[in-house]
């Protein structure tokens, strides 16, 4: 280990808990990069899977095998968020669902 020239007021505990903290804030970045984790928040939890409400751009997660509430349905096949603000998240902003399962432009909120 190389020596650190010394530094008024600053002990070599000093230098070695600057070192440490650097080193792990390091080791965070670098465990980030090479898992590809990004900063999306999910749409649910893990167990949970989202609904639409119908009529509305309003949505809720339910837990797996359960069947969604009153006034709310699945989003159709391969048109489901995973993420807040993925493509989908986007495109239901401004659709919803209408009681026969239809596709429809949402309402105007207000």
């Amino acid at each position: 280990m190389p020596v650190q020239p010394a530094v008024p007021g600053r002990s070599a505990a000093g230098r070695r808990a600057g070192r440490s903290v650097l080193g792990l804030a390091l080791a965070g970045l670098t465990a980030v990069l090479l898992t590809g984790c990004s900063a999306q928040e999910a749409s649910c939890g893990g167990g949970e899977y989202p609904v639409l409400a119908v009529g509305s751009t309003g949505s809720a997660c339910v837990p797996d095998g359960e069947e969604p509430p009153a006034g709310y349905a699945r989003y159709p096949e391969g048109k489901v968020p995973e993420h807040v603000g993925d493509k989908w998240d986007e495109y239901w902003s401004t659709r919803t669902l209408d009681e026969n399962g239809n596709i429809i432009k949402a309402p105007e909120a207000g």
